[in-house]
């Protein structure tokens, strides 16, 4: 007997997860994309048997050549395959807006459709993270509404929350712990044996509200603990120290574990799920409880872009150079090492802020083809987008980065400045090469 499953939203989430349940015995899947601008060419790409992902995904491209092949997944945006689906998991994008609460567009429509068109006894899974009390109050009821069904007894649901990151998409489904969710003790055992055939780790069971708030604090306290090593960082730069020598000592201890600071804080999680956390906090809480952590990590967070464009100035103000004389030299578009995946990229910001400043800006980055926040080329040689630059500005710490040619951008750029955002490069090996430099948590900034 075939499981039919349709999987909603062809991401970083949707894609590894319908490959991965495609290749299990018994199971056909149809990805279900809507047409856009933006990401209505992955079915073609998806139906060649290819990834569309730019970044290195092990194993990816070989899975999904795979189940094509066997006629086990296709994709589609024709949204009447949910009509014939046994199980419908929804990975769309719930992004926030500019007053950080969220948009549920994608969530509400999807919910919409599957009402509209699901046959009784099928099982529907929400993986998006969402607010806590989202699943009950927004997709329950949409679907209950459109279907005239009742969940629990005409149609299952739950809440199972994705961990994957960008890169390591197919190891971090199957091989990192399980969180489920349903609304009934049946759903919840439905969904477990559904991911027991694609997770080898433990699979944890609780009910739906639980299962939300695990995915959000989760990421929220990855959130405050970056924050906390961020604003160290900047008190070690202040007092002229090098905040890794620091952190090293620190989690010499085996119960210390400081995180690393950095250039920002990018992607789909980390700059959302804490508002999500706030949101659902206030709209479900039996009385209010303001979460001033979280808050103050986000600016924190969101602050480190502004202090790297402070950094780009200070080193070109040490040269006698003026911003709005500048030309800047951004290496890494992506919010994350090796992958093509720009949402919330620190990049945007800190582009922003030096074009704020006066100066010019150029782009570089070995895996983004294009990006929406700016329509300015990426520069894919890293010689030519330093030519006549007075600034190379580390954001994303790409592999291609570790081993710069050093005497080659020197021969090529109009004044030699670099500002690290990663710790990927020797302060005093920098120096030595006839580099000014500045870094988050180590030169610290010199004021004239």
């Amino acid at each position: 007997m075939v499981t039919r499953i349709v999987v909603v939203g062809m991401g970083y989430v949707g894609i590894p997860a319908a490959a991965l349940l495609a290749d299990v015995e018994g199971y056909d899947v149809i990805g279900l994309q809507r047409i856009s601008k933006r990401s209505g060419w992955k079915i073609d790409v998806l139906n060649s048997g290819k990834s569309p992902f730019e970044g290195d995904e092990p194993g990816l491209d070989e899975l999904i050549a795979k189940v094509v092949a066997k006629g086990t997944f296709r994709a589609t945006d024709d949204i009447d395959v949910l009509k014939d689906a046994d199980i419908i998991l929804i990975d769309v994008q719930t992004p926030t807006d500019s007053q950080n609460m969220p948009r549920y567009e994608s969530l509400r429509e999807v919910s919409a459709n599957i009402g509209q068109r699901m046959k009784k006894g099928a099982m529907v899974v929400v993986e998006s993270t969402v607010a806590p009390g989202t699943t009950q109050n927004v997709v329950q009821k949409i679907i209950e509404k459109e279907s005239g069904m009742k969940g629990g007894e005409d149609f299952d649901l739950a809440f199972s929350y994705e961990r994957v990151m960008p890169g390591k998409l197919l190891e971090f489904i199957v091989n990192m712990p399980r969180v489920v969710g349903g609304i009934t003790e049946k759903g919840t055992k439905r969904a477990v044996e559904m991911y027991s055939r694609i997770v080898k780790k433990e699979i944890s069971t609780t009910n739906t509200l639980s299962a939300e708030l695990c995915k959000t604090i989760e990421n929220a306290y990855r959130d405050v603990n970056i924050a906390f090593a961020n604003e160290m960082a900047l008190v070690a730069e202040s007092l002229g120290v090098n905040i890794y020598e620091l952190i090293k000592l620190i989690n010499a201890r085996d119960d210390r574990m400081m995180h690393i600071p950095g250039a920002g804080v990018g992607g789909h999680c980390l700059p959302k799920d804490p508002w999500l956390l706030r949101f659902g906090l206030y709209e479900y809480g039996s009385w209010k409880v303001e979460p001033e952590f979280i808050s103050l990590a986000r600016r924190i967070n969101d602050h480190m872009p502004i202090h790297m464009a402070d950094l780009v100035e200070n080193g070109l103000q040490s040269k006698g150079i003026l911003m709005q004389d500048a030309t800047v030299t951004i290496l890494g578009v992506s919010y994350l090492e090796d992958a093509d995946d720009t949402r919330n990229t620190p990049a945007a910001t800190l582009s922003a802020a030096l074009q704020t400043k006066g100066a010019q800006v150029r782009l570089h980055d070995p895996y983004v083809e294009s990006w929406e926040f700016s329509t300015q080329a990426i520069e894919k040689d890293l010689i030519a987008a330093a030519t006549d630059s007075d600034c190379v500005v580390l954001v994303t710490k790409h592999r291609e980065y570790f081993n710069l040619d050093f005497d080659a951008l020197k021969k090529v750029m109009r004044t030699l400045v670099l500002v690290d955002g990663r710790n990927v490069f020797d302060q005093k090996d920098i120096e030595n090469k006839g580099f000014e430099y500045r870094a988050v948590g180590k030169a610290g900034i010199r004021r004239s």
